[in-house]
């Protein structure tokens, strides 16, 4: 009789299943895996024999115009032991450079003073020159053609001004370009909103391509990858983290090369097999990834492959920040009928894709396979509108999910566990 434990913010909720109803949990096996080096000494190792590059230091000789693309405050890169590395090598190679580190928001909210704080540490923050992306900011973005998908590539115009583009970040299973990292720090995170929608449009979420763990044939991916070559990333440091958010392996080089290199370490850890249940619970792997309905999201799609059709997920995520959606909310709102949802954004031109609408579209298709119990600080009604069933405690959610199965004919339904669901490739 298991009590499976599910990160919830910076806590912790439990429960206790039945056995009688366990179907089992889906772990990422890197849970169980001990890096023999410490994070510092994995990046520093991944900097020394970079793939498919030279050395940052030598990359950076005679170059005077520097730009460090680095991640926002809503994934956990473990930025402390990656960007001092980076700076180093940098100036090892051009001591006189002009160094901005480039916070890649994409479409997301700036990120404040307190969240770079907790991401690098108070003396890169008062002492190196960092920018915030602001997609919207047309003034500031150049224009570096077309897309193989047709749309326009802007993106900011530091990045794309520099004499030597780089940047950190992390490989994770990502629910529509098939991994974080690598290329993802270009489009959609330096890009403007233009590209980053056209990117997202709703004939590429509704390709089966465009799924957790695929790259090959994803044309989410071939347009993101085409971008970082079209902006010059020369280099990138990207790691694998733990259920801690620390790093158990890192890789360093070419955009395409050393991501293709972490996401084979990771497919080896996280990839598992689909246990078809009647209830699934999953989760967003607890904060920073959980702040808002909208990244919840994420976490569903681990337990969208596992769930019976007409079963129930319930979903874990505290959402101190509420929905983080507007546009994504008022679609929910607005529009009850799944059904013609899913339409209108296959319907929908690319070009004129709005904001969120990729999120909507995977959430309705969600909630067309299942019904969602969700767990969160979120107000009830707001929940509500996403057509998901509020709860405060797993207990309650349980109960709430065993009176839809039951209502369906279905008594004692199998539970299965996805303590957290950002970290697992389920097939």
């Amino acid at each position: 009789m298991p009590d499976i434990r599910f990160p919830y913010g910076k806590e912790f909720l439990s429960l206790h299943i039945p056995e009688e109803r366990y179907a089992g949990t889906l772990v990422s096996h890197m849970h169980d895996y001990h890096a023999e080096k410490s994070p510092d000494e994995l990046v520093k190792d991944a900097m020394a024999s970079p793939i498919g590059t030279p050395r940052l230091s030598v990359m950076a000789e005679g170059k005077k115009k520097v730009v460090l693309i680095a991640s926002d405050h809503t994934r956990p890169v473990p930025s402390k032991c990656i960007v001092p590395h980076m700076l180093a090598e940098i100036r090892e190679g051009s001591p006189d450079a002009d160094i901005t580190i480039l916070i890649s928001t994409g479409c997301h909210r700036e990120t404040t003073k307190e969240e770079l704080i907790s991401k690098f540490g108070p003396e890169i923050v008062e002492n190196e020159k960092i920018v915030i992306h602001d997609c919207d900011d047309t003034e500031n973005q150049v224009y570096l053609g077309k897309l193989p998908s047709g749309g326009d590539l802007i993106i900011n115009r530091l990045a794309a001004e520099a004499d030597l583009l780089v940047a950190e970040g992390f490989i994770e299973p990502h629910f529509f370009a098939g991994f974080s990292g690598g290329r993802k720090s270009i489009l959609p995170g330096i890009a403007s909103r233009k590209t980053v929608l056209y990117n997202h449009n709703g004939q590429f979420i509704a390709s089966p391509k465009a799924r957790t763990g695929i790259v090959d044939g994803n044309p989410i991916h071939n347009d993101m990858l085409y971008a970082a070559r079209a902006a010059r990333l020369a280099y990138v440091v990207n790691v694998v983290i733990n259920s801690e958010k620390e790093a158990i392996y890192a890789v360093a080089g070419d955009v395409d090369l050393a991501h293709r290199a972490g996401r084979e370490f990771l497919s080896s850890k996280c990839r598992v097999d689909a246990i078809p249940s009647d209830i699934v619970i999953s989760t967003n792997g607890g904060y920073p990834l959980d702040q808002n309905i909208y990244q919840s999201v994420k976490g569903m799609t681990a337990a969208e492959a596992a769930v019976k059709e007409g079963g129930v997920i319930i979903m874990i995520s505290k959402c101190s920040d509420g929905h983080g959606g507007e546009v994504l909310y008022k679609t929910f709102r607005d529009e009850k009928d799944l059904g013609r949802m899913m339409q209108s954004f296959i319907e929908t031109p690319p070009d004129k894709t709005i904001i969120d609408q990729w999120q909507s579209q995977i959430l309705a298709r969600i909630l067309l396979r299942a019904s969602v119990v969700f767990v969160s600080d979120a107000p009830d009604e707001i929940v509500s509108e996403f057509q998901m069933i509020p709860a405060h405690s797993l207990d309650e959610a349980l109960e709430k999910a065993d009176q839809i199965l039951l209502a369906k004919g279905i008594e004692n339904g199998s539970i299965l566990a996805i303590p957290d669901g950002i970290s697992v490739m389920v097939v």
